[in-house]
């Protein structure tokens, strides 16, 4: 019998994770962090309590099984956690890789309350990586119905839904506006963080599940929601478009050429391939000084792509401190790392132009931290005669997103007042057989977050289709509940005539 693990006996040192040199990262596109071994990977596993009631658990948007997975590692069955990871979460490489687990599940390790946390992450990408390399995903026994579903937007929300209806039978149409699927997967992270290639190995194992995707396809404007409903023969649709409006402040001067949105040049650097103009069409504004304003981790992406794009100097502008900063603490590390100057407590005021149209600098003040706002921060307020200038010739504003209001102006679809799709506790929306879930309803959030919403919105199309789903009818501590995936009040009895 294996012993009981506790905090004095398991390995005291978070295994570190291998890097590519900052200075040699910040020329190239090529992944940052390079994930573990077979060895490290045996060694963080060996950190877990594999507690029996663990708080990693909840503290997952999706529910993984994470002591089992691990245990599964620490067994040299890396097929076995993969398993145990697809029960509830469809991309492992993806999630492990660009999820804040800082905030979720290794933020409630119970290791952590005395040492570094599990690694849960990290790990987590280790089984993911395997699984594409190996294959370890295959295509199950579909039988098929006579349910079409449609699916608007291919971001992650739009990728789960798409799994878990293609497993129930249906045959799930994807439509994505842009040229390639992947939605914010693709657009909005770098390669350093999220290679292409594991984007297009998920979408691989979605297209063997059946999962067509119709890309160039602009939904709102080729045609509408009730459209799939009425004209197309989609029996229900789901829409997870993401929240990708950019948000610009608004001040004196924003309007010059050299000023864009982080969206604006990720997506024309990491989608629509800029990075590699002239031999793409694509043209991109290039700044020598740059000043990203804003702290998250777009911002941060927006950076880094500068650096790597020739930019000489690159300027962190964020009107709070370091502890109120949103980004990854990953994040900002590699960032430091780099060479992107940090000015904390500094608020923009006017971008300042030439006479040509151009960017010479941006205005900016001092800011001291007050009373917490809404949001529970410290609410920042200008010092007195602090203004000064910043000499930057590019402008990128990073400071959040909006629903595209394409959907909401051509369709029925009920609102609120922010802008985002209605739904209620179904992720039902205003119109029948259509439902939304992901950042088109909560505003930005994480990649596994929009990943449950989509598996929750599955779950009530199967409901609102009468299809039975066998995992919402297991209850705990009743075997007899999941008896043939049938609950006792689905069951009949037949009169047989023995021969």
């Amino acid at each position: 019998m294996a012993k009981k693990r506790t905090i004095r006996t398991i390995p005291q040192q978070r295994t570190p994770a291998r890097e590519q040199d900052p200075q040699i990262r910040r020329t190239n596109f090529e992944e940052v962090a390079l994930g573990y071994d077979d060895a490290e990977a045996l060694l963080e596993s060996q950190r877990c309590l594999l507690c029996p009631e663990p708080g990693c658990i909840a503290g997952c948007p999706v529910g993984i099984d994470i002591p089992g997975f691990i245990a599964r590692i620490g067994e040299g069955d890396v097929r076995g956690a993969y398993d145990v990871l697809a029960r509830a979460n469809l991309l492992p490489a993806v999630c492990g890789r660009v999820c804040p687990q800082e905030n979720q599940c290794e933020g409630v390790c119970l290791v952590g309350e005395s040492l570094e946390p599990v690694a849960i992450g990290r790990l987590e990408r280790f089984v993911g990586d395997r699984a594409i390399a190996e294959g370890f995903a295959r295509r199950p026994y579909i039988e098929p119905n006579r349910f079409r579903i449609g699916i608007v937007g291919s971001g992650p929300a739009g990728m789960a839904c798409a799994a878990d209806m293609a497993r129930a039978g249906c045959a799930v149409t994807v439509f994505e506006a842009f040229h390639l699927p992947g939605g914010v997967l693709r657009y909005g992270i770098p390669d350093f963080r999220l290679p292409n290639r594991v984007i297009d190995a998920e979408i691989a194992a979605l297209q063997r599940l059946g999962v067509v995707f119709e890309c160039n396809t602009l939904v709102g404007r080729l045609f509408t929601i009730e459209q799939m409903i009425d004209e197309l023969g989609f029996h229900a649709v789901f829409v997870g478009t993401g929240a990708g409006y950019p948000t610009m402040l608004g001040i004196p001067g924003d309007q010059l050429n050299g000023v864009l949105s982080a969206n604006e040049l990720l997506t024309r650097c990491n989608l629509m391939r800029a990075r590699d103009f002239p031999n793409v069409d694509t043209p991109l504004p290039l700044g020598r000084r740059v000043a990203v304003v804003g702290a998250g981790n777009t911002a941060m992406d927006a950076m880094r792509v500068c650096l790597r794009l020739g930019a000489e100097q690159v300027t962190c502008v964020y009107r709070r401190s370091p502890a109120e900063c949103p980004a990854r603490a990953e994040e900002v590390h590699h960032a430091e790392q780099e060479g992107v100057e940090f000015h904390w407590l500094t608020a923009p005021v006017a971008v300042l132009g030439d006479f040509g149209g151009g960017v010479r600098g941006l205005r900016c003040q001092r800011m001291m931290l007050g009373e917490p706002d809404s949001s529970g921060r410290a609410r920042p307020v200008p010092v007195p005669d602090s203004e000064h200038e910043l000499d930057v010739d590019l402008v990128v504003f990073a400071i959040g997103t909006n629903a595209n209001p394409i959907i909401g102006q051509t369709s029925g679809l009920a609102l609120n007042k922010r802008g985002y799709i209605a739904v209620d506790d179904d992720l039902a929306t205003s119109i029948a057989g259509v439902y939304a879930g992901g950042d088109i309803v909560t505003g930005a959030a994480t990649v596994i977050e929009a990943m449950g919403a989509g598996r929750h919105a599955a779950r009530s199309m199967k409901a609102y289709l009468g299809l039975s789903d066998p995992s919402a009818l297991r209850v705990p501590g009743d075997p007899s509940a999941s008896l043939f995936g049938l609950t006792p009040d689905q069951r009949n009895f037949v009169r047989l005539r023995v021969a």
